[in-house]
């Protein structure tokens, strides 16, 4: 294995751009991925998220580049376009002394914007198939230069529904193109795409990490949805943290969560793909440095973030499988340190924690939240041992002075104290102690929802109603008469409302509608990004049936 990015003989501007990231040695993947693509070979990669896979196939992307052709070079195909983004942004980075023109394209986008940056001329796109399809059937994308094709994430898309789209998307590039496929699994579907479309390629797989560290203390609260923030701040409250990785299944749930813990006195910022490189860099050095202790992220954004000193990771939404928990865990508890592994679950959210834990082969405990009466008696505690301390330190001439002053006007000595120690809680009103609602215990043995994709009803009556337990029923107003089909459903919500298209439940198309089962925990999700929700380019209304 190589110990360093120079002895992978890059060009140097990619030495340099490496360095000034950061980065001197290579993960497992880039040390085995680089040479092979390198030298041209196609490649599959089977990598679990955080194993550097992006630095895997845009270094020798950019290394092989032919800068200043009008032909775009590279396609790199992604699920989400938060993943497109994030991916996008890296090629600019690694890039960015070569002066690599590189674009993202989404759904939920302006058309004139993207096909304007098109005409200019780029080295390398990076899109959703969705969007991807719409502009090469539209004339304004032109694949038949593109020297390489990377597939990134190959499982997900299957599972949202993209394996058609990707055949057609592959079919006008040129044959004799490169091809780099990345995947967490293989499944046969992504196994026969791999023997359709490339060329002897080269397998590198790197072992899954499966079990959690040791030194990692996890447990669980369970809450309704409406109590998580208020959850959240009275574990901040009683929590020693030093330093706090929140991770939200969304950008703007990141964005959102921050700001309502800085308003109720706990300072964060968000870390998500709406930030420039620039903007995330100030960020992580603020984290690094501990000026921000608390950190709100996506698990997208959080890719490539390595630091040892983690006291806290918190699930304030639950990860979209076993894998993701245990990367999101593995954060803390690192360097010989102790760490602690919070997670929220709901209600309907149990039959995922088993699960989990079979997959760890680790019990993830049960824990009671504090009480606002506990919380009141931690805060006199932490009060009365500050008060200690700098009384025994005897630092205070100055307010001995003051103190005086106040007793020679004729104030009583203990009165002054209290108002003291009053002045001292002031802050506290900024933390009120928010009711939390009861919870409904469900047992955690339940198996998971089955779901149901064929359009078909399979002998279920399509009511307005889930009846799937944690599942909510949504009404799309396109149906069969405007050709919709299952995979478009999937697809296009897993892609604009950024979650796992594995998660959507049963879909029933009927003649001018069509219902959807969502999970409760991301109906938000869909609703915030209804307004970029395309079916064949038109947009769509989405309500609750």
């Amino acid at each position: 294995m190589n110990s360093e990015f120079k002895d992978l003989n890059l060009h140097p501007q990619l030495e340099q751009a490496v360095a000034e990231l950061g980065y001197t040695t290579p993960t497992p993947i880039q040390s085995a991925m680089i040479p092979l693509m390198l030298a041209g070979k196609d490649v599959i990669g089977q990598a679990q998220t955080g194993t550097g896979k992006t630095a895997a196939f845009a270094l020798p992307v950019l290394h092989n580049l032919e800068l200043d052709q009008s032909a775009i070079k590279c396609l790199v195909l992604a699920p989400t376009r938060e993943l497109a983004m994030q991916v996008a942004s890296a090629f600019y980075d690694y890039g960015q002394h070569r002066r690599a023109r590189v674009l993202a394209v989404y759904g939920g986008q302006p058309y004139a914007r993207q096909i304007k940056r098109i005409k200019k001329g780029l080295d390398v796109v990076v899109g959703t198939p969705g969007r991807l399809l719409d502009l090469i059937k539209r004339g304004d994308l032109d694949l038949s230069g593109v020297q390489t094709v990377v597939l990134d994430e190959a499982d997900e898309m299957l599972s949202m529904g993209f394996i058609d789209d990707i055949e057609a998307i592959l079919n006008e590039t040129p044959s004799s193109r490169q091809t780099a496929l990345f995947s967490a699994t293989l499944p046969a579907p992504i196994r026969r795409l791999a023997g359709k479309y490339m060329r002897d390629p080269q397998s590198v797989t790197i072992e899954r990490k499966h079990m959690t560290v040791a030194s990692t203390e996890q447990r669980y609260y369970l809450v309704n949805e409406k109590d998580k923030l208020a959850a959240l701040t009275r574990l901040f409250e009683v929590e020693e943290i030093t330093s706090a990785l929140i991770f939200t299944k969304t950008r703007i749930g990141s964005g959102k969560l921050a700001s309502e813990l800085t308003q109720r006195g706990f300072f964060a910022e968000a870390l998500n793909g709406d930030l420039s490189q620039g903007a995330r860099i100030q960020v992580l050095k603020r984290f690094r440095d501990n000026q921000t202790k608390v950190l709100s992220a996506t698990d997208v954004a959080a890719r490539g973030l390595d630091i040892d000193d983690i006291s806290h990771v918190i699930n304030f939404d639950l990860p979209q499988d076993s894998e993701s928990y245990v990367h999101r865990v593995g954060r803390t508890g690192r360097a010989g340190k102790t760490g602690i592994a919070i997670t929220l679950i709901t209600p309907a959210e149990l039959w995922c924690l088993g699960r989990i834990e079979k997959y760890t082969r680790q019990k993830i405990t049960k824990a009671t939240l504090p009480t606002p009466e506990a919380i009141q008696q931690h805060r006199e505690e932490k009060l009365l041992n500050q008060v200690d301390m700098w009384l025994k330190r005897g630092r205070c001439n100055r307010e001995h002075e003051i103190v005086d002053s106040l007793v020679a006007a004729g104030n009583d000595p203990l009165e002054i104290a209290a108002v003291a120690l009053k002045l001292a809680r002031a802050e506290e009103k900024q933390r009120p102690i928010a009711a939390i609602s009861k919870v409904r215990d469900i047992k955690s043995g339940k198996q998971r929802p089955e779901t149901k994709r064929n359009g078909r009803n399979n002998g279920y009556k399509p009511g307005k109603r889930s009846h799937e337990t944690g599942m909510v029923r949504l009404k799309i107003d396109r149906g069969k008469k405007q050709g919709v089909r299952p995979q478009d459903i999937v697809g296009t919500i897993a892609s604009v409302a950024d979650i796992p298209g594995k998660t959507i439940g049963k879909i029933f198309i009927q003649d001018h509608d069509t219902l959807v089962d969502i999970p409760e925990r991301f109906v938000s999700n869909v609703f915030d990004n209804a307004s970029d929700i395309l079916l064949h380019n038109k947009p769509v209304t989405v309500e609750r049936a």
